[in-house]
């Protein structure tokens, strides 16, 4: 049984879901860029539209350098369409023609919407980029934070304001993942109270996230009054995949509604266990990550244990998937 035949046996159940920030790492996609050429021309055209060497930067950079959100942003996008091009090859045909939703992941977002052949690539990865300049920008290096909770419910983010928020500190909800795990966004001052504090709150574990800009909070409102007019005005075709969008957990197929969508999330919570809910009652069941890592598979199977879920982000992957498919 090929790859191709076990996508096309389930047709219409497939989701692809596509990471954010947090899944980086020095020397991803290195693999892919070094043995298949529709990957390498990925990387190239990436780094010819920002007129920089950002390849250089994710595959033997330094750690700092790559976290900076100005680079992580459109790195994460061309791994992961890196990855959907080998796929690709590897089955003959567009993903979009084997499954029939996506998501992504906060900046996942928009490598969804390339992979669905909606946003050109080099113009995803000049959006990205100046979308991690506006980030980056908006709030001063170690001002502002992230970090995980896991083990407790999102209401516990009253509480954290009340007790540990002084006056103009702001601290919300930036990602709510699975049940028991979300992210707080905000004053850095803030998040490492709750970090320091997180068993007298009750939370089993609080965990700082690797990330240069408090992401999907108020924080981010002059990011997102900068982006606004650039959202707007990018080339955006009708998805060939459904969009399950961050800021409404729904499906979106008209472009005026996912560029409002796309200027939404940026003060606005990921959600993505409802969005992963959604697309179950929908009739998915099996989501497939696409890039770096494997944190939303991760999400899935916690949100829901009776879909199946999987992460390609490597050739290992992709070999391991014709080998159990074919044997």
């Amino acid at each position: 049984m090929t790859l191709m035949n076990y996508f096309k046996d389930l047709l219409m159940t497939n989701a692809f879901i596509f990471p954010g920030q947090g899944s980086q790492k020095v020397g991803m996609g290195k693999d892919l860029y070094d043995n298949f050429p529709v990957a390498k021309e990925v990387f190239q055209e990436v780094d010819d539209a920002l007129s920089i060497n950002l390849s250089r930067i994710i595959f033997e950079g330094e750690e700092e350098e790559l976290k900076l959100t100005i680079n992580t942003q459109p790195a994460l996008m061309a791994v992961s369409f890196a990855i959907v091009r080998v796929i690709e090859n590897f089955i003959g045909k567009n993903i979009s023609e084997v499954g029939k939703f996506t998501a992504g992941h906060s900046l996942g977002e928009y490598s969804a919407l390339v992979s669905a052949r909606s946003i050109k690539l080099k113009d995803a990865a000049k959006i990205l980029r100046l979308r991690g300049e506006f980030m980056q920008n908006a709030v001063p290096l170690n001002i502002g934070a992230m970090a995980a909770l896991i083990g407790v419910d999102t209401n516990i983010v009253e509480e954290i304001r009340s007790k540990y928020a002084e006056k103009d500190e702001i601290i919300d909800i930036g990602n709510d993942n699975a049940p028991g795990q979300f992210v707080i966004s905000g004053h850095n001052s803030i998040v490492d109270k709750v970090i320091a504090n997180h068993k007298t709150l009750g939370i089993k574990r609080a965990i700082k996230l690797p990330v240069s800009a408090p992401f999907h909070c108020r924080l981010m409102q002059k990011a997102r009054e900068n982006m606004e007019s650039y959202i707007q005005d990018l080339e955006l075709l009708s998805p060939k995949l459904i969009l399950v969008n961050n800021v409404g957990a729904a499906p979106l197929t008209e472009t005026n509604k996912i560029k409002d969508s796309l200027v939404e999330q940026i003060t606005n919570t990921v959600r993505w266990r409802e969005s992963i809910d959604n697309m179950c009652d929908l009739g998915v069941n099996n989501f497939i990550e696409i890039g770096a890592g494997n944190i939303l598979s991760g999400l899935v199977k916690r949100i829901n244990k009776t879909v199946n879920s999987s992460s390609i982000q490597n050739i290992e992957n992709i070999e391991n998937y014709i080998n159990i498919l074919e044997g």
